[in-house]
C-alpha cells in the first residue's frame, strides 16, 4: 500500500507539473496574440448613412448612398478634395516611401507607422492605372484613406500601399515578397488586404499561394470581381477560414453586384459558419465602396475574430 501511495503521489506531482507547463504555454500564446481594438475616429462623419438595413443573419448590410449627400455635400471640390473636417493630417515622420528589392524586380511602396512595432497592418491594393500614391491621398474618396491611416496608427498599427503596375504575374511575385517582408519584420502582426477594383485580381492570385494565404488575417474586396472557384482555391490554400468582406455598389457597371451576390450566397449555403459579409451601397457606382466603407466597423469585425 505504501508503494502504491508513493507511485500515485509521484503521478499527481507529475500531472501538476505538466498542468503548470500547459498553463504557462497557454499564457505565453495569449500574451503573444496582439489585442487589437480600432477606437473611434470621426465616427459621426464616416458612419454608414441611415437607414441601413441588414439581413436576418446580419451577413448582408444594405447602405443607402446619395451623390448629393455623399459627394456634393461632403466634398469641397467634388471627387477631388473633401472638406477639411473629414481630414486630420498625421505627422510627416510617420511616413516613408521605400523600395523593396525582390527576385521579380524592385517594388516601390509607402507606409504610415512603424512596421516592426505594428500589431496589425492594412495593405491597400489599387486597381488598374493606379499606383502607391492613390491610397495615400488624404483628400480624395471623401477622406476615407485619411481616416483609415488615422485608425491604424492610433490602434498601434500601420498602413501600406504599393505600385502594383499592371497587376500581372510579375507584380504578384513582387507583392508576395512585400507581404513576406512585412511578416518577417513583425511575425505576430495581423495582415489585412484591402483590394480595390481590378486589384482584386492580384489579391486572388496571392491567396492561392499555400505559403502566403495562411499569414493573411482578413480580406476586403472593394468593387472587385470574385467567384466560387477562386474562393475555394483560397480556402484550401489558407487551411483556416479567413474573414472576407465584399463591398459593392448596386450601379457598378464594371463588376455587376448581382454576380458577386450569387457566389456570396453559394458560400453561405455551402459553409454557413464561414466569416463572410457583404455591404451593398444602394445606388452606388464602381468607386463608391472605397469612398463609403466604414473602416472601423470593417476592421473590428476582422481583427476581433
Amino acid at each position: 500500500m505504501k508503494d502504491l501511495w508513493h507511485t500515485l503521489r509521484k503521478g499527481l506531482q507529475l500531472s501538476a507539473i505538466l498542468a503548470a507547463i500547459a498553463c504557462s504555454v497557454g499564457a505565453t500564446k495569449a500574451l503573444a496574440a496582439p489585442l487589437i481594438d480600432i477606437s473611434p475616429f470621426k465616427d459621426p462623419l464616416f458612419d454608414y448613412p441611415q437607414p441601413s438595413g441588414a439581413s436576418r443573419d446580419g451577413t448582408v448590410l444594405d447602405v443607402p448612398y446619395s451623390e448629393a449627400r455623399d459627394i456634393d455635400q461632403r466634398d469641397e471640390i467634388p471627387e477631388r478634395r473633401v472638406r477639411s473636417p473629414y481630414v486630420e493630417l498625421l505627422p510627416r515622420n510617420l511616413f516613408a516611401d521605400e523600395t523593396l528589392p525582390t527576385s521579380a524586380g524592385s517594388l516601390r511602396w509607402m507606409r504610415v507607422g512603424q512596421i516592426s512595432r505594428a500589431k496589425a497592418v492594412v495593405v491597400f491594393v489599387h486597381g488598374r492605372n493606379g499606383d502607391r500614391r492613390l491610397g495615400m491621398n488624404d483628400w480624395t474618396f471623401g477622406g476615407n484613406f485619411n481616416r483609415l491611416k488615422n485608425l491604424m496608427v492610433r490602434a498601434g498599427g500601420a498602413y501600406v500601399t504599393f505600385d502594383g503596375g499592371a497587376l500581372g504575374e510579375a507584380d504578384v511575385a513582387r507583392v508576395a515578397a512585400l507581404i513576406r517582408h512585412i511578416r518577417a519584420t513583425a511575425p505576430e502582426m495581423r495582415i489585412v488586404l484591402a483590394c480595390g477594383s481590378m486589384g482584386g485580381e492580384l489579391c486572388w492570385n496571392l491567396m492561392a499561394d499555400k505559403t502566403l494565404a495562411p499569414v493573411v488575417a482578413g480580406l476586403v474586396y472593394l468593387g472587385s470581381n470574385g467567384d466560387e472557384a477562386r474562393f475555394e482555391r483560397m480556402r484550401k490554400a489558407a487551411g483556416e477560414p479567413i474573414p472576407l468582406l465584399l463591398a459593392h455598389g448596386t450601379r457598378d457597371k464594371v463588376y455587376p453586384w448581382a454576380r458577386q451576390k450569387v457566389w456570396f450566397d453559394q458560400v453561405r449555403k455551402r459553409y454557413p459558419s464561414y466569416p463572410i459579409r457583404m455591404v451593398l451601397f444602394d445606388d452606388g457606382n464602381h468607386g463608391t465602396p472605397i469612398r463609403m466603407i466604414d473602416w472601423r466597423d470593417t476592421l473590428n469585425w476582422i481583427l476581433k475574430r
